[in-house]
């Protein structure tokens, strides 16, 4: 007789997915430890390592003092030695004073090395804005670390991929940098997103680093986007669909490697493209430019009209509410790029 398993429904918030992942790789492998400000006790400031004190202690879930500089340089250390370590850069923002460690070591040990020494590190930082953080916590500047070769770079949006992307970013021997938007957390003192809590599977679940996920399907324009501008996306699709406009949504969930050939893929099905930046990265010299040179360079006839781009200007990020949510790539200005690019 055949028996087939039922899928799960068990539904986390994203920092619970992310923390079972980190939670069963540290089982799996005693070389795994996660380090960082506020990470032990406390949880971490945005749950991704909370209840994760209890099980392995004090030598494996490492509350550092403020000094960025030092215990991203303590885990670079300790990858080329053969560990497995996590490191939180509590706020992205904060690369600022930590940046020769992450770059100019982190990513180009094993360049340097002729390929003998590998940096299996991961450096997780929260990005975004939204919550009146001010211009030093609310950036995401992911594109800033995509600009610099030798990292891999994930954003997951979901609390699904934030299991698998952190399954298997631990798992690389190159250095990864895993940034999560505050926004896709799930946390009861952030604004709510209804998609932050959602079926996760249990037990090992791997999101493999740097192939894009179609969050929906459509046929009349592609919404190119990744961590919480999907969920802004897809809000838009919904109400756009009333409408009769048909709008896919790409979720990148990587940008090194970056999966070109689903955007390809889908400008070539609709041949239409809206990009939206990653949320609120900053419109110059970034992922909006790069994905519209993807396709431009590829093969300019798949567009049958000007492409868009959402994004945050540039300019930093104010501390007022009304001004911030005024700068943000927010549901009206997704809406009227796509109506836009349709016209």
């Amino acid at each position: 007789m055949t028996t087939t398993t039922a899928p799960t429904t068990r539904r986390l918030n994203t920092s619970k997915a992310m923390a079972e992942a980190i939670a069963q790789e540290m089982r799996a492998n005693p070389e795994v430890f996660y380090m960082g400000e506020d990470v032990g006790p406390y949880g971490g400031i945005f749950g991704s390592t909370t209840g994760l004190f209890d099980e392995f202690g004090p030598s494996r879930i490492i509350d550092t003092p403020i000094s960025e500089t030092a215990f991203i340089g303590l885990g670079i250390g300790a990858a080329v030695e053969g560990m497995r370590p996590i490191v939180e850069l509590m706020f992205a923002d904060f690369m600022g004073v930590c940046l020769d460690q992450i770059y100019n070591h982190m990513a180009k040990i094993h360049f340097e090395s002729g390929g003998n020494v590998s940096v299996p590190m991961v450096l997780t930082t929260a990005v975004g804005g939204g919550y009146s953080d001010g211009a030093q916590h609310s950036q995401t500047l992911w594109g800033t670390f995509a600009h610099l070769p030798g990292m891999k770079i994930v954003v997951p949006s979901n609390p699904a991929d934030a299991k698998g992307l952190m399954t298997s970013a631990i798992r690389d021997d190159s250095p990864v940098v895993y940034m999560f938007h505050k926004g896709v957390m799930g946390l009861p003192w952030m604004a709510k997103n209804r998609r932050s809590v959602d079926v996760v599977p249990e037990g090992e679940h791997v999101v493999p680093i740097g192939k894009a996920a179609v969050a929906r399907e459509g046929t009349d324009v592609t919404v190119v986007t990744l961590s919480l501008s999907v969920h802004h996306a897809l809000d838009v699709a919904d109400k756009l669909a009333d409408d009769g406009v048909s709008v896919e949504v790409i979720d990148l969930r990587s940008l090194v490697p970056l999966d070109r050939e689903a955007v390809l893929s889908s400008v070539a099905k609709t041949g239409r493209l809206v990009v939206v930046v990653v949320d609120e990265d900053y419109l110059s010299y970034g992922l909006s430019g790069e994905i519209l040179a993807t396709v431009v360079e590829t093969d300019p006839s798949l567009l049958k009209a000007a492409p868009k781009r959402v994004a945050m200007p540039d300019a930093p990020i104010p501390y007022a509410h009304v001004l911030e949510y005024a700068v943000l790539p927010l549901h009206e200005r997704i809406e009227s790029a796509i109506r836009e690019v349709l016209a």
